[in-house]
């Protein structure tokens, strides 16, 4: 395995990372919510979009237009990430054209991700959040090689076939070269609710995938995101669930963010 120059953020006191085996379980959904929650809470919070290949940050923060501006630190332009209800965002979504698609091989792609932080003015940040790419390619390991990391939460649906892929992602975070904290699983569309009737429970994803991936990974199941429309609808309107008036998402989230910080 090559040797790599670490990236060094001294001003921030805690990265943690927002992983999943798969696609489309909502990890984004996941790392949006958790950062507003710590916001919330009255923490200094950034949100860095490591997916270069998909970044979803900017559209579920309503920002997709935006431009960093840049500041000149002894001699350097350094990038100031974009602020939004108290998180400094970064994010290759902001340098490219969102309907051009990214033709990188790994080693572009992952020397991209390495500016993102490297050029970024932070400031005293007290939580960072990297919303990682799917899977465990070039960037996953650049990042877990390179970086100082407080710990990982992945991020799974009920599906056996979700939760296989998120045993291989808490496997890379587990060998003898990269030795990562998993702080926990949080388990999204864990059931549907129907919106006239809160109280009923339809569990179209199967049942009790994330919390048996806990105990087969000895970590714990931070918290349990039902599939409720109005998450989706928020996210497309570039809203978390926290402008939504549904209590059951916020609690869930707030609850995930107290066991983090435990």
């Amino acid at each position: 395995m090559a040797i790599f120059n670490k990236i060094e953020l001294p001003t921030v006191k805690n990265i943690i990372i927002v992983a999943s085996g798969k696609g489309g379980v909502g990890k984004s959904t996941v790392s949006s919510n958790l950062s507003v929650a710590l916001a919330r809470q009255g923490y200094k919070v950034a949100l860095v979009d490591a997916d270069i290949y998909g970044p979803s940050i900017p559209k579920m923060f309503g920002i997709e237009d935006a431009h960093p501006d840049f500041i000149k630190i002894n001699d350097k332009d350094m990038i100031l990430p974009i602020e939004t209800q108290g998180i400094k965002i970064m994010s290759i979504g902001f340098f490219v054209d969102k309907k051009q698609g990214l033709i990188w091989r790994g080693p572009m792609a992952s020397g991209a991700v390495t500016q993102l932080f490297e050029d970024t003015h932070w400031g005293d940040v007290d939580y960072m959040i990297l919303d990682f790419p799917p899977g465990t390619g070039d960037i996953q390991l650049t990042i877990a090689q390179k970086m100082k990391l407080t710990g990982v939460v992945v991020v799974t649906t009920p599906q056996e076939v979700a939760t296989i892929d998120a045993r291989k992602a808490i496997s890379m975070f587990n060998t003898d070269k990269i030795t990562i904290p998993i702080l926990g699983i949080v388990e999204n569309m864990s059931w549907f609710t129907p919106a006239p009737h809160p109280d009923e429970k339809y569990f179209i994803f199967g049942k009790g995938g994330g919390e048996l991936l806990a105990k087969e990974t000895n970590t714990q199941l931070l918290g349990q995101i039902p599939l409720i429309a109005e998450l989706g609808e928020a996210a497309d309107k570039g809203q978390t669930a926290f402008a939504t008036t549904n209590q059951t998402l916020i609690d869930a989230f707030e609850g995930i963010v107290k066991k983090i910080l435990a």
